[in-house]
Formats: structure tokens, C-alpha cells, sequence
């Protein structure tokens, strides 16, 4: 067994993270990519973030650059799995206080699709994206998140393939929807460990009856929207929808609210808004059925479309025959009004994930490669909360679990260089973010890896007459 190497140290805290997930790479030249990957997609950058951009050198004429062409290997060619890698990330944000799930949390399930040109990609082909609200070329992804009021992350991603990927199309038997998709990350977020009140998804997703039944066999409850003009209970004129079962309800002014409660909501920023909440009936959904449908409205006289939800849940309403045979604690109105509150997180996940960490940025064709990419995005996200919540300096730090490498033998040396550069002793920056929009977990990362930007800048690539005389590059 060869004798492993020290790698160069990433900068600033970024060493720390990385170090946790050495023991996953087996070669110096992947530990090395893990991290000059991690700090391409957290530096600051006027341009998408593909591999010329992460590599500091030019665009197009950088693309031969042999720092490109190494993160390309380490993308595309090397042998690390990223499947090891997110298993290895979650756990950390597990075990790290700050960020543990607990009982109160959501797992937010939603898919997103980004525009790509070409054919021969994996995954491509001309679906619906949500970003852009409307049928294009590109590739969508299903992902799960996990959030509560406070805080939020990433966990699993899957690429969705569309049928004409498949031999047989969709009656071939690797062809998976994304209702299937979600559902099996679902049970995959639970078999990882993970403790959540319930699972939280829009209408594309509460609209379908098999994909409820999935949750439902799975142990997973959930509260997702519904389409206010789905009617599935008669046909033709006479369908009854859940607008419908809404105005239904009685209700007079806020002082003789008839069936409707009032539940108070507070948003990130602090500020506070009363909506009114009731159960509704809508075929055999009822307060006391297996499926519940609750309306959450800022004006149940009017019902605007804009602040209006239509929910279905199989948590039990308080007092109801379900409460005491159901295994999860039963949800009153203010409850299910929170845990779909807390879905709008994946919106703001989405907005960093894609904007700041270049989610959609890749520039390479196969499964695996997207793949990687996208774990690694997440792991650069999942540094901003270890960052975030590291204890200052003067007091105890907390005590992270670190992996211990098992001991090899003495050996030959790895391949690389034998000679590892001191880490980065300067300062790092403090100060306020870019943009006040963001969110908490990318308030700091632009100032996290100032010190890279005192390096050098990248060389550029010597054209061919100055190879032939070898010339040193300008």
C-alpha cells in the first residue's frame, strides 16, 4: 500500500472542511481537486462558474489550461464516489449542533430545471422548467432539502431522465418519474437519519394520489398543496374543487369568524401576519378523514389567489378518533399553517445554490459528472453553515467528529509533489456580503476565501508560435 501524501492545504477554514473527506479520495490528485473545486465555487466570479472559471484562467482559450484539464479529469475520469462524498456531508451537518435536524424540522421536496443546449448530454431534453416557467431544452433535477425556521440545506439530488433517454421508453424498466424519484429520496432522507415533522411539496408533486400513497406507505406524513381548480369528486360542471369546499365554510368579519382560526405567521425578517386557517370538506377529505384539506387565507371572504393555500395532510387534527391510533402527534391548524410556511425555504436554497455556487454551470456530458458537480456544489454550501456556526476563537470549541485514517504500512511515496506549501497565514477578511439579499449561509463565504484573491493571476495560454519558440507565457 502506497504511503499517502500531504496535500496542499486549501485556504483559510476551507482546510479544515476539506480534510474531513480525505479519507473518500485515494489519490493526492483528488483530495487536490476536492478542494481548488470547493474554492473555485465559493470565490466571488464576474462569469458562470464553469472549469475555466474555477480554474482562474480564460475563457475558451483557457479550456486546454492544465489546471482545466485536471479538474476535468477529476470530474469526468477519476474514481471517487459522490454517492460517499453527500453521505460524508450530511452526516457532518448532522452531527454539528448548529445544523442537526430535530423533530420540528420539514423535508421540502421540489424539483428544478435549468436550460442546456445540445443533444448528447445526459438527461437532456425538452421538458418543463420551473426557472423559467415554461417548456425548453434542459435538464431537471429533483432534490430534497431539509429547513425549519431558522436554517436550511441541501441533502439528495437526483437527475430526472426523460423517456427518450430509455430503449423502451417509459415502459422500459429503468424509466423513473419524478414522483418516483422524490419518493425514494424521501425514504432515503429518513434511512439517513434524518428527524422531520413532515414532508412539504408544492402541487406538482400534492396533486398526485400514488405519490401521497408512497409517503403513506414509507411512514412519511406530509402536508403539500393542492391546485385550487383540481376537481376530482364529479365530472363536468358538476366538479367540486377545493375552492369550492372553501367557500363552503362560513365566515362574517374577524370578530365572527364562523369555522375559520386565526394563526399567526412570522416571516425571516421578523415581521408578523394574522391568515386564517379551517378545515374543509372536499369528498371524503375531512377533519377527521385520513386526508385532511385545510385552507390558509389571508381574506377567507375573497380568497386571493395570491395568499391562498389549499393543503392536504394525514396528520391527525387534535381530538380527532385519528389522534390516538395515529403515530404522529396531531397537528392543529397553526401547525400545518407552519410546516408549509417553511417549504417557501427551497426557493432561497435554489436562488444560492444556482446564483452564487453556479448549480447549472457545468460544462460536461455524462450522468456522472453531473452528478459530482452537483454533490460538490452542496458540500461548498454545507462549508458556509460549518463556517457560520464555528465557535469564536476565545471560547471552547465544539467538539466535531473527525475520521481516523487507518494506519498503512510504509510503503512507496503516493504519486505528486513531495513538497506541501504552507497554509495561508493571512487574515481573512471581514465585512459585510456583496448583495444584503442573501440569506445566512452565504452572508460570509465571499470573505471566508479572500486570501485566494491575493494570489497571482492565472497565466495565460501561450499560443502556438510562442510553443514553438518556448517562450515562457505573457
Amino acid at each position: 500500500m502506497t504511503r499517502r501524501l500531504p496535500c496542499p492545504p486549501a485556504p483559510g477554514p476551507l482546510e479544515a472542511y476539506a480534510a474531513r473527506f480525505d479519507d473518500l479520495f485515494s489519490t493526492l490528485a483528488q483530495r487536490h481537486g476536492f478542494r481548488e473545486y470547493l474554492a473555485g465555487l465559493l470565490l466571488p466570479r464576474d462569469r458562470n462558474k464553469t472549469l475555466t472559471c474555477l480554474a482562474g484562467t480564460e475563457p475558451v482559450t483557457g479550456a486546454q489550461h492544465p489546471s482545466v484539464q485536471r479538474l476535468q479529469f477529476f470530474l469526468s475520469e477519476s474514481t471517487w464516489d459522490h454517492e460517499q462524498v453527500n453521505a460524508r456531508r450530511v452526516a457532518l451537518l448532522l452531527a454539528d449542533p448548529a445544523t442537526a435536524a430535530h423533530p420540528a424540522g420539514v423535508l421540502v421536496i421540489d424539483d428544478s430545471g435549468d436550460r442546456k443546449d445540445g443533444k448528447t448530454t445526459a438527461h437532456i431534453g425538452r421538458q418543463w422548467l420551473g426557472r423559467l416557467g415554461k417548456t425548453d431544452n434542459g435538464i431537471v433535477t429533483v432534490t430534497t432539502c431539509w429547513a425549519d425556521e431558522n436554517r436550511y440545506y441541501p441533502l439528495h439530488a437526483v437527475p430526472y431522465s426523460p423517456a427518450h433517454h430509455f430503449p423502451k421508453g417509459k415502459s422500459d424498466p429503468a424509466f423513473r418519474t419524478k414522483l418516483q424519484i422524490a419518493a425514494e429520496l424521501a425514504r432515503t432522507a429518513k434511512a439517513a437519519g434524518l428527524t422531520f415533522r413532515a414532508v412539504a411539496a408544492d402541487c406538482a408533486y400534492g396533486d398526485q394520489d400514488g405519490f401521497r400513497r408512497d409517503l403513506y406507505a414509507a411512514g412519511l406524513p406530509f402536508v403539500m398543496a393542492l391546485k385550487p381548480g383540481h376537481g376530482t369528486w364529479a365530472y363536468g360542471k358538476n366538479a367540486y374543487t377545493p375552492v369550492d369546499a372553501a367557500r363552503a365554510l362560513t365566515w362574517t368579519d374577524p370578530e365572527h369568524p364562523g369555522d375559520w382560526t386565526a394563526v399567526e405567521r412570522t416571516f425571516r425578517d421578523g415581521h408578523t401576519e394574522t391568515w386564517w386557517a379551517a378545515d374543509a370538506r372536499l369528498g371524503w377529505w375531512g377533519p377527521d378523514g385520513n386526508v385532511r384539506l385545510v385552507v390558509a387565507t389571508t381574506d377567507p371572504a375573497t380568497l386571493p389567489a395570491q395568499s391562498t393555500w389549499y393543503l392536504a395532510t394525514d396528520l391527525p387534527r387534535p381530538g380527532s378518533p385519528r389522534g390516538d391510533d395515529s403515530p404522529e402527534p396531531a397537528a392543529d391548524l397553526h401547525e400545518v399553517v407552519r410546516i408549509y410556511s417553511i417549504r417557501h425555504w427551497i426557493e432561497q436554497s435554489y436562488k444560492q445554490v444556482k446564483d452564487e455556487l453556479g448549480w447549472a454551470d457545468f460544462q460536461v456530458r455524462s450522468d456522472t459528472a453531473i452528478r459530482r458537480h452537483q454533490t460538490l456544489v452542496t458540500c461548498a454550501f454545507s462549508f458556509c453553515w460549518d463556517t457560520w456556526s464555528a465557535q469564536p476563537p476565545e471560547q471552547e470549541p465544539v467538539a466535531v467528529p473527525t475520521v481516523v485514517l487507518a494506519a498503512t504500512p510504509v510503503g512507496p511515496d503516493e504519486r505528486g509533489t513531495k513538497q506541501t506549501p504552507p497554509a495561508p497565514t493571512s487574515q481573512l477578511a471581514a465585512g459585510d456580503p456583496r448583495r444584503p439579499g442573501l440569506a445566512r449561509p452565504l452572508d460570509h463565504p465571499p470573505t471566508l476565501l479572500a486570501s485566494l484573491d491575493q494570489r497571482a493571476p492565472a497565466t495565460r495560454t501561450p499560443s502556438p508560435d510562442q510553443r514553438r519558440r518556448r517562450r515562457s507565457p505573457a
